[in-house]
Formats: C-alpha cells, sequence, structure tokens
C-alpha cells in the first residue's frame, strides 16, 4: 500500500530521533500506543544520510520494520520521479483507496498506534503491480495477448504515410500499383485505406488471375481502375459470363478488361445496348463487332455521342458512302473515337491538297490516323523533287501506307530516292 505525503515526510526523513515528547514539533499526530515513546521530527537540512549516527541508524531500521509490520509499504529510491519533481504513484480507483485506508486503520489500532489521517489525503494502492524493467523477458503466452493498435494518422495529403501501417496498400505497391496517381484522385486514398487486403482484394485478385489477367497486368489494372477493388465479385462474373456467350473467347475478355479496366464495372445492359448499336447503326456483323470491340475495347465504355458525330461526319460531310465507312471502321477502329478536328484537318489535306481520292483513302484508311504535320513535311518534299505521285496507274507511284508509316531514313532512300541530309535541310526551310 502507499501512504500520504505527510506520512512520507516521516518516514523518508533522516532526522528521526528518539526522545522525549515535545508537542511543540509533532504536529498530525492525534496519539500513541501505551508505553511507546514519542517520535518528532526536524527540518532535512540539519541532518543527511552521511552524518547520521549507528544509534540513528539502528533506530530507523527499527522503525521501518515497525511499519512494515503495520502493512505500510515504503518508497524507495529508485521510485519513478515526474518532471515536476515528485514521485509519481500509480493511479487506483476511490473504491480501492477507501478499502485500503480502513485496512490501515485496522492495522495501526491492532498495534497499539492510533495515528489517524483523513481518507482524502492518502494514496494507498494495495493491488499495485511491481514495476517491470523493459529488459525483463516476458513468456510466448504474454506476448501473444499483448495487442498494439495500428498507430494511423488521422489525416494526410499522401498515402505514403499510411503504408507501413496498412497491409492492404503495402500489397498494393508490390502488385505494381501507383499510389501516387491514386492519392490525386478524389476519395479513392480514403477508399484504399479502408480496405482489408483479405477480405477485399485478395478474392478480385483470384477473380481476375482466373480470368487470365497476368501478374504484370494487376498493377496498371489497380491503377487506372481502383473501383474494380469495391465491386461485387457477382456483378463482374455475371459480366464475364454475358460476354462469353457472345462468343468471346477467354483470351478476348481478359484482353478486353486490360485495355479498358473499366469494363467489369458497367452492367450487362449497357454492354448488350452497345454491341447492338455497333451491328444496327454501322451495320456490322456479329464476328466484325467482335473484332472491332476485341481491337478497341473502350467502345463499349465510353459515351456514344462522339462516335455518333464522328460517323456524321464521314458520311456527310466527308462524303464517304455507308459501306466505305463500314471498311473504314473494321480496319482502323480508332476513327470513331478521334477528334472531329483532327479528322476534318486530316482529311481536307488528304483530298484537297493531295488530291486523294475516296477510295484511295478507303483502301489506305491509316492515312486518317496519321500525324498530319508529319504527313505534310514529307508531301511537300515529295512535291519539290517532283515525285508526289498517288495514283496507282502512275509509273512513279507513292503508297499513301509507305508514306505515312515509314521511318524517315527509309523515307528518305526508298521512297523519296534523297538523303536524309536533303529532307533535314528541306525541314528547315518550311
Amino acid at each position: 500500500m502507499y501512504v500520504c505525503r505527510r506520512c512520507v515526510c516521516v518516514l523518508r526523513s533522516p532526522a528521526l530521533l528518539w526522545g522525549k515528547a515535545q508537542p511543540s514539533v509533532t504536529p498530525g499526530l492525534a496519539g500513541r500506543a501505551a508505553g511507546a515513546p514519542d517520535l518528532y521530527f526536524m527540518s532535512t537540512t540539519s541532518y543527511s544520510h552521511s552524518s547520521a549516527s549507528p544509534a540513528h541508524q539502528i533506530f530507523c531500521q527499527s522503525f521501518r520494520e515497525w511499519w512494515t509490520s503495520c502493512g505500510v509499504r515504503f518508497f524507495s529510491e529508485q521510485q519513478p520521479v515526474s518532471q515536476t519533481g515528485t514521485r509519481s504513484l500509480p493511479q487506483t480507483s476511490e473504491g480501492n483507496i477507501t478499502a485500503a485506508a480502513e485496512e490501515l486503520d485496522r492495522h495501526l489500532e491492532a498495534s497499539g498506534g492510533a495515528v489517524s489521517v483523513p481518507v482524502g489525503q492518502r494514496i494507498i494502492d494495495l493491488d499495485a503491480l511491481p514495476y517491470q524493467s523493459p529488459f525483463e523477458e516476458i513468456s510466448e503466452e504474454d506476448a501473444i495477448q499483448i495487442i498494439v493498435p495500428p498507430n494511423l494518422p488521422p489525416a494526410s495529403f499522401t498515402l505514403r504515410d499510411y503504408v507501413d501501417k496498412s497491409e492492404t496498400l503495402r500489397n498494393l505497391v508490390q502488385l505494381g500499383v501507383d499510389l501516387s496517381k491514386l492519392e490525386e484522385r478524389r476519395n479513392v486514398g480514403s477508399m484504399l485505406v479502408r480496405l482489408d487486403f483479405q477480405a477485399d482484394v485478395a478474392p478480385r485478385l483470384f477473380f481476375l488471375k482466373d480470368l487470365g489477367v497476368e501478374d504484370s497486368h494487376l498493377g496498371p489494372l489497380f491503377t487506372k481502375n481502383p473501383f474494380i477493388l469495391t465491386e461485387s465479385l457477382e456483378n463482374m462474373q455475371a459480366r464475364v459470363s454475358y460476354l462469353k456467350s457472345k462468343k468471346f473467347s477467354s483470351e478476348s475478355v481478359a484482353a478486353m478488361v486490360i485495355k479498358a479496366p473499366y469494363l467489369l464495372n458497367f452492367s450487362v445492359k449497357r454492354l448488350d445496348n452497345r454491341l447492338a448499336f455497333f451491328q444496327e447503326r454501322i451495320g456490322l456483323s456479329a464476328h466484325k463487332t467482335r473484332d472491332v470491340v476485341t481491337r478497341l475495347p473502350r467502345l463499349l465504355c465510353g459515351s456514344l455521342e462522339p462516335i455518333k458525330e464522328n460517323l456524321k461526319v464521314f458520311e456527310l460531310e466527308f462524303g464517304f458512302r455507308m459501306t466505305e465507312i463500314q471498311h473504314i471502321v473494321t480496319r482502323v477502329p480508332k476513327v470513331l473515337t478521334a477528334s472531329k478536328k483532327k479528322l476534318t484537318h486530316v482529311f481536307d489535306f488528304i483530298h484537297n491538297t493531295m488530291g486523294v481520292p475516296h477510295s484511295l483513302i478507303v483502301k489506305f484508311p491509316q492515312v486518317l490516323n496519321s500525324n498530319c504535320l508529319r504527313m505534310k513535311e514529307r508531301h511537300l518534299f515529295l512535291e519539290f523533287l517532283g515525285r508526289a505521285h498517288y495514283d496507282p496507274a502512275h509509273p512513279n507511284y507513292i503508297s499513301l501506307e509507305r508514306l505515312v508509316t515509314v521511318p524517315d531514313d527509309i523515307f528518305c532512300t526508298e521512297v523519296a530516292l534523297a538523303s536524309f541530309e536533303d529532307f533535314e535541310r528541306f525541314q528547315k526551310t518550311l
């Protein structure tokens, strides 16, 4: 048990003396046992432990043993000291303090003493555990029962502060997920921190692996679409089953998911409407529709408005027939999602400046998806050399495919029949 500050002063003082009763210097003592000598103390500045006489030391030891028999626990010299200079006491409840104080009074009365201290001034804890050293070894059973709560910061501007504390984030980093891109997106960071790896992430990893997605593609896939980690497994399985019912192979579905990670987040009804649009609006067969969608699966994820607008541009502004549009879309599906401004600029230069008819553009639709500036430089260089002939009936015919696809060195030596230095000097004049 522990005693109050007044008793501590009496018990800890090195100036305890054995002598006659002096009431003027013994405040706080209500009485003493019959036949017991009076106890009084002097200021601790008058004496020290080193200057105490042998008789005084013997008395202190006897006095300490007497108080110990009463159930009093003495403070040791190694008692932890707080920053304020006072020795800290173990915390205890009010009920324990009252019970311990009453037990101390019983011990004092049984031993013949009559020292009475108010309960409110006592700090007693009979159940206090002894101080354990941080170097003391504990058993494996005790170590297992130790629970350390995760020390996660309450708020942060980056996921880097949570990686060491979150198993989910550590495993996502090992998969190749770029957290720096995800933390820039709204509410994505807080969503990832709340996810449990075993309950939320692991089942979806197994699902994607069974689908045919390789390990090297998992990181980029989650980086582009982290919401797949919260999507229902039943819904994703239903969408995969629908695509396979439309005769998409397992390899095609896996390739589509890698190229368009948001594909599994759209409902079966939406996927069905998109496939029906390409068959009805463009007139593609089921086989060609599967081929176009497999090569460019984002056609099923994006908005249909740009696609409808480009189809009108091809038909009304460019003057292509529907059969020609079907051939162009089958060969180069990207023209459906390309910018209207870019398509208009490229077609105007090819058809009006270079003089290429619609029939040749349909045979080589890749020119509609090429870099207009690069094509313009090469055309002007061929025109400067007198070799800008794109009609297949001409002896020095230049293929549109070689015009826009081959590298500059091959273009100069095999198409323009000039040196690469001449082409560079010509580019400086533009």
